[in-house]
């Protein structure tokens, strides 16, 4: 079941115009500059927010339409916010309850120890820390077994310790939810780690929205041309060389090794590939520290800087960037269409 959004957003002099067809599975990211609009579109689809000429449909259900607009308790939506806004006079089995029995189903059980919080049911907000107030949150959320789950920015109050503590709790819900996600976030790691599918805003409208490792390298747009540009790599394990603790993953395009973390042979695994790190060369070197190059042909190439352009690569089904001197792209003859050898200096497993 698709989600498709429509909306004229008005406040003021803030307009933000879209019109989305969304997956009816995984993560959605939408991403944008701050102010952009990316909560209010959020609080649009809950129903928070009325705004006239407005559609929002979920599968066969419609919520806004014309004269109709379904009420936010009736529309199957799990919120998070920014901020966990748990009840501090309940304890945190309390605050669960209270999001299932408000929707009259479901349970929380299968969240708990997935979220890592079956311990904590007896203490009381006050006694948590962020990161796990915010699981709490996200437990609370799901308790009534919604139909679709808006986060918004769900670690944004949080400091690089506590999102590091809660970053895998959020990448095992990804892989056992099967209702849509909305996830708005303007933080480039968690996008990557997290999403599927990536909606960018900006100016006013939608300046971008397709597949997640797609739009994360289109030259045309901010996230490829900034400092941590990057792509994004689904590999498979496909063995393991123990005597160097090395993992080899395969693509569609080619393989690397990485360190290895004890990951199954034949399990996925999501990884990140900087364009900072990735070097080209005409031929591959023969006696070099860098071990994982890879066979590619040169897509185009986007100047972003005085001295620095942004080199798009095709490899396989996969694309990937590099991040290189004016000065060396002229000297390799950089072109559409010229084939060339990617070298990989480091690799980030996202999970």
């Amino acid at each position: 079941m698709s989600l498709e959004v429509r909306f004229p957003l008005r406040r003021g002099e803030f307009s933000l115009d879209v019109d989305l067809a969304l997956p009816g599975a995984g993560v959605t990211a939408i991403s944008g500059k701050s102010g952009s609009g990316k909560t209010s579109l959020l609080r649009a689809v809950a129903g928070l927010d009325f705004h006239e000429g407005g559609f929002v449909k979920l599968g066969d259900s419609v919520w806004q339409d014309g004269g109709k607009f379904v009420p936010p308790h009736r529309r199957g939506v799990g919120y998070v916010f920014q901020e966990a806004g748990l009840f501090p006079h309940l304890t945190v089995g309390g605050n669960i309850d209270y999001g299932r029995k408000r929707a009259g189903k479901g349970g929380a059980e299968d969240w708990l120890e997935l979220l890592g919080i079956g311990g904590l049911m007896e203490r009381k907000p006050s006694t948590l820390s962020g990161g796990e107030r915010q699981r709490v949150a996200m437990a609370r959320a799901l308790a009534a077994r919604p139909e679709i789950l808006l986060m918004d920015e769900p670690l944004a109050s949080l400091d690089a310790e506590r999102k590091a503590e809660v970053l895998p709790y959020l990448a095992a819900l990804h892989g056992e939810l099967s209702i849509p996600v909305l996830y708005v976030s303007h933080d480039a790691g968690e996008i990557a780690r997290l999403a599927d599918y990536l909606v960018l805003i900006g100016e006013g409208g939608v300046l971008a929205e397709g597949a997640l490792g797609t739009v994360m390298t289109r030259l045309d747009l901010p996230l490829a041309q900034g400092r941590d540009a990057a792509a994004i790599l689904e590999t498979t394990v496909a063995g393991r060389d123990r005597e160097f603790g090395l993992a080899q993953l395969e693509f569609d395009g080619g393989s690397m090794r990485v360190p290895d973390m004890g990951i199954p042979v034949g399990a996925g695994l999501r990884v990140q590939v900087a364009a900072r790190d990735v070097s080209l060369a005409l031929e591959e070197a023969r006696a070099s520290s860098i071990q994982n190059s890879i066979h590619a042909v040169v897509d185009s190439l986007r100047e972003t800087g005085y001295s620095e352009v942004v080199v798009s690569l095709r490899a396989g089904g996969n694309t990937l960037l590099s991040r290189i001197t004016r000065k060396s792209a002229r000297d390799l003859e950089l072109a559409s269409g010229k084939k060339i050898v990617a070298q990989v200096k480091s690799v980030a497993v996202l999970g």
